[in-house]
């Protein structure tokens, strides 16, 4: 998980008024070394222009006013040229996936190039990395762009060449937007839970004469059904096994709200204490932040909004709502600091995660349920999203636009942590710290019942069991999940005849099979047993382990 602490590299582009209409400077605002902050003037190219006109034409799910400006005077070509270093020959549209996906590679690599190469940027950025891996970490990369026109480009498909992976995908840099033009940070409450305001508002699909004819009770049957349904896929979530992170995930409470009033919903958040807001429902843009749609007779403006979130001091707000990382526009011209997401930023909020563009429900809610089993783990929120982010391609493709429709914005104070970590305060189980090892654990292992037996130590109190590397057990058995149990020790307790109290805590997806001396096979599913020496413990279809307490 990455330290809240992590480097920080932040961006800002802004075009420079006294030149022409196609002149921007790039400026480092923040640096993890003195001399990083440095600039860097140039234009925006013709190619760039042509790659950015080819991947709207393909991927913008609404019609999205292009960069107004130089762009306008432009007209897309039949088919898509290579980038300059390629050989091959033109991609037609006749071959739709290795088309799609050259305009996906073609604009993020073209994004890159314009934004660090050859330039002192770059020499800011690669030294910034140096010095995050040096200490271990992640660095934070977060970009401000100033011109509105810019908003709608995808910055998150960046990448630094073909073959490499975009900027938004990477837990090693971890890509947000900021602004710097922001309320100040208040003083944040320190959460151990997640704390969850779900509010359905009205539903964008539904046919305005459909919407008469059906009866207003059997529509809020429906909502109320959906609601119950992401309520438990949110529970399920923060229970899940993901695989992120081997740390216990913490608890998660879901309150729904279905088609509140806005005094409804003030009223909740006020009184609840949530650290996050989700929001599903129809949204539209508007100069004062976009309007939230959460009932057919009641709107919610950004603005109005975001009054009551910072003052009740929700950390994180996430609209699965078109139109909430995007600016109004007033003809072709986009409005400055209209979007929902930058609007809540502007007030104060710590981070907000809205959507580039409509995103399908199955892909929504694969999004939300990774995401969500990430915050719960202890990632950080950038962390996280880069995570969901990454289950969105490997389920969709990299040629499919829906990885690259969430944006996340993240206030310049903010370090990222929704949840406390384990390294700050909170002991649920055991780690391996030297104060750990130094109290002496009593010995035990892990062994087959094969001859020659092998056997497996629980070194430091505490033994981690999975199909992934990493585990202190790695076992690539059918049914073993990539983060399927831990078996530690708590010093504080004893069994009834004295014996050392050592606990099997399963995460897994299908459960852990346990056999006590004298007792025979039943199953365990995110539960914690104590576990007795001489007792057996089955992952997935591997063969029966024993485990022993030494002495």
């Amino acid at each position: 998980m990455a330290s809240v602490e992590s480097p920080c590299l932040s961006l800002a582009i802004a075009p420079l008024k006294a030149a022409e209409p196609d002149h921007y400077a790039i400026w480092v605002l923040h640096a993890p070394y003195p001399g990083g902050y440095v600039h860097h003037d140039l234009r925006w190219t013709q190619p760039l222009t042509q790659a950015w006109h080819n991947w709207q034409s393909m991927f913008s799910l609404r019609s999205l006013p292009p960069v107004p400006r130089f762009p306008l005077t432009y007209t897309p070509p039949a088919f898509v040229t290579p980038p300059p270093d390629a050989s091959s020959p033109p991609v037609l549209p006749s071959q739709p996936t290795t088309h799609t996906g050259l305009l996906m590679q073609q604009l993020g690599v073209g994004l890159w190039q314009w934004l660090f190469d050859d330039s002192p940027i770059q020499i800011s950025l690669e030294r910034s990395q140096g010095i995050a891996i040096g200490q271990g970490k992640p660095l934070r990369l977060r970009l401000e762009v100033r011109d509105p026109d810019l908003i709608s480009v995808p910055w998150e498909i960046m990448q630094p060449q073909p073959g490499k992976q975009a900027v938004s995908l990477s837990q090693q840099l971890l890509f947000s937007r900021t602004t710097s033009d922001v309320d100040p940070l208040p003083l944040l409450r320190v959460e151990y839970s997640l704390k969850i305001l779900l509010v359905l508002g009205q539903d964008e699909d539904v046919d305005a004469q459909d919407a008469k004819a059906a009866p207003q009770g059997d529509k809020l049957l429906k909502l109320e059904q959906e609601a119950s349904m992401l309520a438990d896929l949110l529970e399920t979530a923060a229970m899940g096994d993901s695989g992120h992170s081997f740390s216990t995930p913490v608890a998660c409470q879901v309150k729904t709200l279905v088609q509140p009033t806005p005094a409804e919903l003030i009223d909740h958040l006020e009184a609840g204490a949530y650290n996050v807001l989700f929001y599903a429902g129809h949204g539209a843009p508007a100069p004062d932040g976009g309007l939230l749609f959460l009932r057919p007779d009641a709107a919610i403006s950004g603005t109005e909004l975001a009054q009551v979130l910072t003052r009740c001091q929700v950390k994180l707000a996430v609209f699965n709502a078109c139109w909430g990382a995007q600016p109004d526009h007033d003809d072709d011209r986009a409005i400055p600091r209209s979007s929902l997401a930058e609007v809540l930023i502007h007030h104060g909020m710590p981070a907000v995660l809205g959507m580039r563009d409509s995103i399908a429900d199955h892909e929504a809610l694969s999004f939300i349920r990774e995401f969500t089993q990430a915050l719960a783990e202890r990632s950080p929120i950038d962390e996280a999203v880069a995570i969901a982010r990454q289950q969105l391609l490997t389920l969709y493709k990299f040629n499919q636009p829906a990885w690259t429709l969430p944006v996340l914005y993240m206030h310049p104070e903010f370090n990222g942590e929704l949840v406390r970590p384990l390294t700050e305060g909170v002991t649920e189980i055991p780690d391996n710290s030297p104060s750990w090892i130094a109290r002496k654990t009593p010995v035990a292992f892990l062994r087959s019942l094969s001859t020659p037996p092998r056997t497996w130590p629980v070194q430091g109190g505490i033994m981690r069991v999975g199909s992934r590397e990493g585990n202190d057990l790695v076992i690539q058995e059918l049914g073993v999940s990539r983060r399927h149990a831990e078996i530690f020790y708590r010093d504080s307790f004893m069994t009834d005849d004295g014996e050392p109290a050592y606990f099997l805590k399963d995460f897994s997806r299908y459960g852990t099979l346990v056999q006590m001396p004298g007792n025979g096979w039943y199953r365990i599913h995110h539960q914690e047993v104590p576990l007795q020496s001489k007792t057996q413990l089955r992952f997935g279809h591997s063969p029966a382990l024993e485990f022993v307490i030494d002495g």
